[in-house]
């Protein structure tokens, strides 16, 4: 099972002030666990620069432009209570998006089985026009209507583990029969949303909220009850994960109480309904993971499992 790794290091370029947790050691602990030698038969590939119009296929124009004249040649640009931008920036969301849609190309197209793009910053707080919770544009939203818009893909499944509700992704999708966006997530907690009875216009949004202080086992029986069963119906034609791994029990942002093997476990659930449903196509994303250690370790297992190991 061939795995593509999509990555540049133009992520380390989105400085952020000091002590602010969405920082640039993230991509440096993602590249820590992926050097390993078992991870040498991963392709490896730089993600593409995507066009600042390819943030149209969920946003507003408006917005998108808004985003760009707002980038600094110096310093910081406070754009909401906790995202910035540094000169970097821009540079590295164009990238992000690029390798999204790059990933998407390459898992439809049969190159690879599957793709984890590890870019940042993460996107998954971005409304239709708000940024919001270190997000700017919604990688994962891009993602699955770039594979509808160039692939041609019938039906797409948003499936969201970050400890934090993907309010941004759910905004997006609220009113679209063909993408289901699927989050577990504690609450309360930012952003406020994610509530069970949120369920958009055509039933397609799926929210299973935990506690504080659940563990794996908690929720692997509420990810297997609520979001396996959802997805096998719905039959998707590609998966997108938005891989957020701050519900480790090491993150200082949350307070649930995974460890890597319920992300591994995860995984592997998922792609066994992509390979029901969508010929094994699944591209992760990733969101949120803010404690290095366990950012680090929660990444190899879900690795590992896209390999298929």
């Amino acid at each position: 099972m061939t795995t593509l790794y999509v990555s540049h290091p133009c992520s380390l370029d989105h400085v952020m002030p000091e002590g602010h947790p969405e920082r640039p050691a993230r991509i440096r602990a993602v590249e820590r666990a992926l050097e390993r030698e078992s991870f040498s038969a991963l392709v490896r590939c730089l993600a593409p620069r995507a066009e600042l119009a390819t943030a149209e296929l969920a946003h507003p124009a408006e917005y998108v432009e808004m985003i760009a004249r707002a980038s600094p040649d110096e310093g910081f640009v406070q754009i909401d209570s906790d995202t910035l931008m540094s000169p970097g920036t821009l540079k590295a969301v164009l990238h992000a998006v690029g390798g999204a849609t790059h990933a998407v190309d390459a898992v439809m197209a049969g190159e690879c089985a599957n793709a984890f793009v590890a870019m940042r910053p993460p996107g998954h707080h971005a409304e239709r026009a708000t940024p919001m919770g270190f997000c700017l544009f919604n990688t994962a939203a891009i993602a699955a209507r770039h594979a509808r818009k160039a692939h041609g893909a019938t039906r797409v499944a948003i499936v969201d583990w970050d400890v934090h509700h993907g309010n941004g992704t759910q905004d997006i999708f609220w009113d679209d029969r063909d993408v289901m966006y699927a989050s577990t997530h504690q609450m309360p907690l930012f952003p406020g949303t994610g509530a069970k009875g949120e369920r958009g216009d055509h039933d397609t949004i799926v929210n299973v909220p935990l506690k504080a202080g659940d563990d794996g086992a908690v929720f692997r029986e509420a990810f297997e009850a609520g979001i396996v069963s959802r997805l096998d119906a719905f039959a998707p034609d590609l998966i997108v994960i938005s891989a957020g791994f701050d519900a480790h029990h090491l993150d200082p942002l949350a307070n649930l109480r995974l460890d890597e093997s319920d992300f591994g476990w995860a995984t592997r659930r998922l792609m066994e309904i992509a390979h029901k449903h969508g010929g094994g196509r699944v591209v992760s994303v990733l969101e949120g993971g803010y404690d290095l250690e366990g950012l680090s370790r929660s990444v190899a297992a879900h690795v590992d499992a896209l390999m298929g190991r």
